[in-house]
């Protein structure tokens, strides 16, 4: 099912989503929290985004490991294999950081959404909601680089 899409790797492709949605979620989540001004215009496309980047993180650590498997039956092996397995070590911690960061901001849009059957909360929550999110943000950003970096390292290192 993750293997390929019109004959192409999948992974090569859904990657791509994953690039731009995930950066996109941690910086928006981080303009919600500190703008809070902007909350109304921006609580849409934040409920959107921590839905599909987990999703596109998701894809991509499956067809990943699909890839990954298909590279090891074609006989791939040395260096270029621990390449593969640290960018994969990478992806994993990102999706493991994208689940929660999606989570966290779900449960943020919900404590600030002012809506009727929304009971009220204590006064830390939102504020500390808002600490998980940006923490959860840099870390995203932080290992989507690692990812990206060591798995264009893997791919341009070896056909150069």
């Amino acid at each position: 099912m993750f293997e390929e899409i019109l004959g192409l790797p999948a992974h090569v492709l859904v990657v791509h989503a994953v690039v731009v949605l995930v950066p996109l979620l941690a910086v928006l989540a981080i303009a919600y929290v500190a703008l809070p001004r902007w909350r109304h215009r921006l609580d849409w496309a934040l409920g959107l985004l921590a839905v599909a980047a987990p999703l596109t993180a998701f894809v991509a650590v499956e067809s990943g490991e699909a890839f990954a498997d298909a590279l090891v039956a074609r006989g791939f092996q040395g260096p270029i294999l621990d390449q593969i397995f640290e960018h994969s070590r990478y992806g994993d911690i990102l999706f493991r950081i994208v689940v929660p960061l999606g989570i966290v901001a779900i449960l943020l849009l919900v404590a600030t959404s002012e809506h009727p059957r929304v009971p009220r909360l204590p006064a830390l929550v939102v504020p500390v909601l808002g600490v998980a999110v940006v923490a959860l943000s840099i870390a995203a950003l932080v290992y989507v680089y690692l990812t990206g970096h060591s798995g264009a390292t893997a791919v341009w290192s070896t056909t150069l």
